[in-house]
């Protein structure tokens, strides 16, 4: 990519001129912008449309389904087919080990996770659109699919009474419990598989994006944390049950402590030696990957080395090392799984099938990005869902990409799935020829396999440090996922963490930055007042934005922080107006009941609050005050002088919508009902910055009706201030009224900023009171005076109350 760098000179010199009316969105549809003529297609179109067989068609619908033809047809045999190879059996010797230790994990016998390392590896590489990614078994599934088998298939179910003399022994038939744990894993599987096949074909690649990183990281972060725990007592020696459910792994650490001083000393000293080797040798890798042509394929070693030594030593007999045990040579025969199972695993399968596609759809684009390849997230989910559903017929639990071989894969020289294929054979050859050789093999030595493979996990609990920096809404998700996890189990603490997630989009929603922006002088960009200093408020014009859309859950809340931040609330400037006119009316009657007045000229000065159409309550006095203004003019120079501040300055509010992505039906109710609530007061509410999307959204809602009109909506906030200016100064130039002849001197004049003194026309008609004034013009403007002038007013009060509604 392309790095830009802004050059200070060039900066300086370019100019941004735009010279242009101010639009509304009326005149953007009439004047400006017109639709393209364009006849939708009817429904038998669209079907003839979908359903139109050519062979070009055909063609992407059969490459599409098999993405290896896309590539192998001109696979470059001289500069790809070395490093495949070199790859594939590395990737292989991973294979191996891993296979046989993931087994355990998932509580059935060593032997299935070699067959769950060939099948869906071969069918990966013709349905598969990585070219990196490892297939395979992996411990996070293995894990959750384990999790289910001792649930649905406990130990407690097998144990059989033997007579043994005169004494009955409870003998637990390992036969008979492995065999049952193997029909639930392998009809797990097969579901597994339908869900994923189902979710490709209708297109719903999209759902791994509710399963964000920080999810992600710390769900896996709590299975390693789980699968630490499981694999103790293999590493120690100890007998325990197997726990599953809520505080699974509270139990098994538990379980482990108190039976730790039963601990197999020989056990206990094979899995440290090969825990600290494999550590060694793979803190090696990561130091010398550069210079390393190959990693040094330290599990395979640690295999092969124990194994001998348990088959010369006989650990077993001698020691009482449990061992792999026996391994069955060749493949078994396929066979339909059990599909009366199923009703019990469909909860199980969904997230599995979720965790899976997710596992491998993040790693495939972390390749496809380096490699400059493309994946198809639909096509993934299909290709998952074939190798899980049709490996099921052959004896294999579920699988998903796994981190670790990906990794060795693709720095081994990798470059295509020819690589995955090759280590599927490499799996296959030990199944069919020398599977009985790992038989002495100590289980400790898989527990080592699986405890230092997760160190990659364990490394993830430096997210939280970084998050606090940098998010704490995404450590609050990380953080929910783990200790969720932990505690409740992986399937149901990847519901809990997933609804955790959900509801911070809500509360993002929900508590949103309200700000009100400010013009950089001479420029036509609105920032935060708050946070900038050269951003400064439009007189009277108040610019609200929040970044977030408009719906029903935070349509009132939107409402509420508007009326906050404006300073401007219609409830109360209503209540005021209202408290306004009881004065009026308790004076009135007080006028009448007087039985004595002495005539004499008042004149006050006021300043008309426009917002609310009303002037404020005034009280002549017979001396001015100290700070009040003087207006000498014609024969009133001795007359007292007074006037109060305004309760609302503001005359038009925008708000400003380029955040809003979407509109519903309650959000628009709310914002038609607050411009309208506004206008009661004489506060006109304005919309900037909608997008097209957004505008047809609120035609679609009826938005726009009455008083609410398109010519409320400007294509920008600059727009939309300019607009309201232009407004005020109409308002300020608006021509006076003349005073019909015979009509009682009442009326008021008004004093310019620059100090000069006009005439207003009267506010009375004929056979009005003389103390109401009706539709004055021209209408007053903030910060303008205003000169009232009566005659027969009462001396030490007056009361005026104008309404120009």
């Amino acid at each position: 990519m392309e790095h830009v760098t802004q050059d200070p000179e060039v900066s300086a010199t370019l100019r941004y001129h735009v010279d242009r009316p101010v639009y509304t969105e009326g005149d953007i549809e009439t004047r400006v912008l017109h639709k393209r003529g364009r006849t939708p297609p009817t429904i038998r179109q669209r079907l003839a449309e979908k359903l139109r067989c050519s062979s070009e068609r055909a063609r992407a619908i059969v490459f599409s389904f098999l993405p290896i033809l896309t590539w192998l047809p001109s696979y470059p045999v001289r500069q790809y087919l070395f490093g495949d190879v070199v790859s594939g059996l590395s990737t292989g010797v991973m294979q191996l080990p891993q296979g046989l230790a993931y087994a355990m994990l998932a509580a059935v016998p060593p032997v299935y996770g070699l067959y769950s390392s060939f099948y869906p590896v071969l069918l990966y590489t013709f349905f598969g659109t990585s070219r990196h990614i490892s297939i395979g078994t992996f411990a996070v599934i293995s894990l959750m699919i384990g999790g289910v088998v001792v649930r649905e298939a406990p130990d407690s179910m097998f144990y059989t009474q033997v007579l043994n003399g005169t004494n009955v022994t409870a003998v637990l038939d390992t036969e008979a419990r492995d065999a049952r744990r193997v029909q639930l894993a392998v009809a797990l599987t097969c579901l597994v598989g339908i869900i994923q096949l189902l979710l490709g074909l209708l297109r719903f690649g999209f759902v791994a994006i509710y399963l964000t990183e920080p999810l992600v990281r710390g769900f896996t972060t709590a299975a390693a944390v789980h699968v630490f725990i499981s694999q103790l007592k293999y590493l120690l020696g100890v007998q325990t049950m197997r726990f599953s459910g809520t505080l699974s792994a509270i139990f098994s650490l538990v379980a482990v402590l108190k039976n730790i001083l039963s601990t197999n000393v020989a056990t206990l000293v094979v899995g440290l030696v090969c825990v600290v080797f494999l550590y060694g040798v793979k803190d090696l890798n990561d130091r010398f990957k550069k210079k390393l042509p190959i990693p040094i394929p330290g599990e395979i070693i640690v295999v092969i080395v124990s194994t001998g030594i348990s088959y010369g030593m006989q650990l077993f007999e001698n020691y009482n090392v449990e061992v792999v045990g026996k391994i069955p040579s060749g493949l078994l025969p396929p066979a339909v799984p059990d599909f009366s199972v199923l009703p019990n695993l469909v909860t199980d399968s969904i997230a599995i099938a979720i965790v899976g596609f997710s596992m491998g759809i993040s790693l495939a684009k972390i390749f496809a990005l380096k490699h400059g390849y493309s994946v198809d997230g639909n096509q993934e989910l299909i290709a998952m869902g074939i190798c899980n559903f049709t490996s099921s017929f052959f004896h294999t639990f579920a699988i998903t990409c796994s981190m670790s071989r990906s990794l060795v894969q693709e720095s081994t020289g990798g470059n295509t799935q020819i690589a995955g294929l090759l280590s599927s054979l490499v799996v296959l050859l030990v199944v069919i020829a020398i599977g009985f050789v790992f038989e002495p093999l100590p289980q400790t030595v898989l527990a080592a396999i699986i405890m230092v493979n997760l160190v990659g996990m364990f490394k993830q609990l430096k997210d939280i440090p970084a998050l606090w920096r940098t998010s704490r809404i995404e450590l609050a998700i990380w953080l929910v996922a783990f200790v969720a996890s932990v505690l409740l189990g992986l399937d149901y603490g990847l519901l809990v963490a997933i609804g955790f997630a959900i509801l911070t989009v809500i509360y993002r929603t929900q508590s949103p930055k309200s700000i009100i922006l400010g013009q950089v002088p001479d420029t036509g960009m609105y920032y935060d007042i708050e946070e900038y200093e050269e951003a400064t408020e439009c007189t009277g014009i108040k610019i609200f934005h929040t970044n977030t859309s408009i719906y029903f859950a935070n349509s009132e809340l939107y409402v509420s922080a508007l009326k906050e931040k404006t300073g401007v609330d219609p409830t109360r400037l209503l209540a005021a107006r209202n408290s306004h006119r009881e004065k009026v009316k308790k004076w009135e009657r007080e006028k009448r009941s007087s039985e004595q007045t002495t005539p004499q000229k008042v004149r006050a000065i006021v300043r008309l609050d426009v917002e609310m159409g009303v002037t404020h309550e005034v009280v002549g006095r017979e001396e001015p005050q100290k700070n009040g203004h003087v207006l000498e003019a014609d024969s009133d120079s001795e007359e007292t002088l007074m006037f109060l501040e305004p309760l609302n300055a503001v005359h038009s509010i925008v708000l400003d919508f380029s955040p809003v992505n979407f509109i519903d039906s309650v959000g628009a109710k709310a914002v038609k009902s607050v411009i309208k609530e506004y206008a009661e007061v004489d506060v006109q509410v304005f919309l900037a910055g909608c997008s097209r999307t957004l505008l047809k959204d609120l035609r679609t809602l009826n938005f726009f009706g009455g008083a609410v009109t398109p010519e409320r909506v400007f294509p920008s906030v600059h727009d939309a201030v300019l607009f309201c200016q232009h407004r005020l100064d109409l308002r300020r130039d608006s021509p006076p009224q003349r005073q019909p002849a015979g009509q009682p001197r009442s009326g008021r004049r008004r004093r310019q900023r620059d100090g000069g003194v006009r005439r207003a026309g009267p506010t009375g008609a004929p056979g009005t009171d003389a103390h109401t004034f009706q539709n004055p013009l021209p209408l007053p403007v903030p910060g303008e005076e205003w000169v009232e002038f009566t005659d027969n007013i009462p001396v030490g009060l007056l009361v005026r109350w104008y309404s120009i509604m």
